[in-house]
């Protein structure tokens, strides 16, 4: 980990700061000093400010600062499924695949797992992650020591259900309440407090009522939060009404044991509903309708809203399995909504930069079926910045510290060069970010005031370490999921020396492969792309010519494009 100077500028930057008046530096300028931010302005004003004092001076030349991303829903010990569980039903995603791999887990697994998430979270700008749950938090909390990163790390509880690994069905509620206040005192605050415990709640349907509520008071007596899966599916709210004694499903039986509270983190929150409200919709029509209104209409957000739940919306999880979320709804109450990515076997991708495009987009199209109008403004580009950023941090119960670049905060930076093909031109910096960027335009990021990547190299472990790939084998090796895949035509079998890998190839193309991975391309014979580089064209140059083009093009056209936030 690469620490800074006593004091480093970092100049001639475009600064998003995400503060309460949406301030954005054109030419700006950001002073941190050990681990915090201590000014921030113009870049004319800060270098006058401090040209007698001692410092380090970065010319970004440019180049985008963001505060650090925040995740606030992420299974980084489920790192090592990634493509195990693609394009196949819940309960086989469930029983088949995910609990025999999560229960044959060691420590040392979840280590690995972690490290090769984080690696990932680093790459498109992540700097602090909400773990949902695993079942080494130790592991875990090795891994974001020595990534760098900032955690809100869980152990995932459960005492009660059908088909629970004969391991976790056998621990009491007791020896689940006291795991998880020994992880609070072993681990929270440590790693120069960039770590937090935090208690973990699985999901209702495995919890006994006596977990719910000894949880609950746990986390308030240890003054932490509670991270826990809420309303994922339909069937979750049959059976509470079933089973509890309720009328409307989770979120209203929660509310009625006093569960929601400030420090809960509610991850999907796809299924919260309110079956009173009585709102026409022409536009659907008889079965459809009915079961529209059972699940979906007059969502139950208010409660939410008052007790101050924060919600983790996943919208790549959620449309792969769970359905539309009425993220809409819950900001218009005043719900705090952030993003999650979920686990590598929910989404493959742990990018919440694709997160930010798919948040936007989804719910976009969302509107069309819940108003049967579109509303192509809905969640804007400001909005979901302010999802990644600061709604995270408040999310984790960190935005005092962090999730905004200002004075007095922790310096958890991004840096972003836009000047690619995939970003250029930018009319519109807040949109361009949100609509345009990728996680290979994120070239440096900064955590608690040190380098945890620089130049697009993680400086704080080994990439190309082979570990994972050990350990991947190893708990395959352990658990039923290869009986499963040995069935399963989609998988092929690759060999290499004397190790044989199982790989999901063609899902991993689909749902894994992005544009960095494509290395060189060949067209009539020709390279036309080798090692990354057009050989056909100076890129440079086409970038320098489309700038210059865009501007003038929308200078003849009288094409102004207003300013989402406050640019200073």
């Amino acid at each position: 980990m690469e620490a800074t100077n006593p004091i480093l500028i970092l100049n001639n930057a475009i600064i998003v700061t995400m503060d309460s008046h949406d301030h954005v530096f054109v030419d700006g300028a950001i002073v941190i000093q050990h681990n915090s931010i201590i000014a921030i302005g113009k870049s004319i004003d800060i270098l006058t400010q401090f040209t007698s004092i001692s410092h380090q001076l970065i010319d970004l030349r440019g180049q985008i600062l963001l505060p650090g991303l925040i995740n606030t829903h992420v299974h980084t010990s489920q790192q090592l499924a990634r493509g195990i569980a693609d394009d196949v039903d819940l309960l086989t995603w469930l029983h088949d695949r995910i609990w025999p791999y999560e229960s044959n887990m060691t420590e040392e697994d979840s280590f690995i797992s972690t490290l090769l998430c984080g690696i990932e979270l680093i790459h498109s700008g992540v700097t602090c992650f909400a773990e949902a749950g695993g079942q080494y938090v130790s592991g875990m909390a090795s891994a974001v020591e020595v990534l760098g990163l900032r955690a809100c790390l869980a152990e995932s509880i459960m005492d009660y259900g059908e088909g629970l690994p004969a391991s976790w069905a056998a621990r009491t509620t007791e020896e689940c309440i006291k795991s998880q206040k020994d992880l609070f005192m072993k681990h929270h605050n440590t790693a120069d407090g960039r770590i937090k415990v935090w208690l973990g709640i699985r999901q209702i349907m495995n919890s006994t009522d006596r977990l719910l509520t000894e949880t609950r008071d746990a986390a308030k007596e240890l003054e932490t939060g509670i991270h826990m899966h809420i309303a994922e599916i339909p069937y979750e709210n049959q059976l509470i009404v079933e089973t509890r004694g309720v009328d409307n499903g989770t979120v209203t039986y929660l509310e009625k044991i006093k569960f929601l509270q400030n420090n809960l983190l509610a991850a999907h929150t796809v299924w919260v509903n309110e079956k009173e409200m009585d709102v026409k919709m022409p536009f659907l029509h008889g079965d459809l309708e009915e079961i529209y209104k059972e699940q979906h209409e007059g969502f139950k957000v208010d409660c939410l809203a008052k007790a101050g739940v924060k919600v983790s919306h996943c919208p790549a999880a959620a449309m792969r399995m769970l359905g539309f979320a009425p993220i809409k709804e819950m900001l218009s109450a005043g719900v705090c909504v952030s993003l999650g990515t979920d686990g590598a076997p929910s989404n493959n991708r742990m990018s919440i930069v694709d997160e930010m495009y798919l948040a936007s987009l989804i719910n976009k199209g969302r509107e069309v079926f819940s108003t049967g109008t579109t509303d192509p403004t809905a969640l804007p580009a400001e909005t979901i910045l302010k999802m990644a950023t600061i709604n995270g941090a408040k999310s984790v119960l960190w935005d005092k510290e962090i999730g905004s670049l200002e004075v007095g905060k922790k310096a958890d930076i991004v840096v972003i060069n836009p000047s690619s093909w995939s970003m250029m031109p930018i009319h519109d910096c807040i949109s361009s970010l949100v609509y345009c960027m990728r996680t290979e335009n994120i070239v440096s990021v900064m955590c608690n005031g040190c380098w945890i990547m620089k130049d697009k190299k993680i400086l704080t472990i080994d990439e190309g370490s082979s570990r994972s790939k050990e350990a991947h084998q190893q708990l395959w090796s352990s658990t039923r999921i290869n009986d499963a895949l040995d069935a399963d035509p989609g998988y092929l079998y690759l060999h290499h020396k004397k190790m044989q890998a199982k790989w999901r190839i063609i899902s991993s193309l689909v749902y894994c492969m992005r544009t960095e991975n494509i290395v060189s391309v060949m067209c009539n014979g020709c390279w036309i792309m080798k090692d990354k580089k057009i050989l056909t064209i100076d890129e440079e140059e086409v970038l320098s010519m489309a700038k210059h083009a865009s501007a003038e093009l929308l200078k003849r056209a009288g094409i102004q494009i207003p300013n989402r936030m406050n640019f200073v």
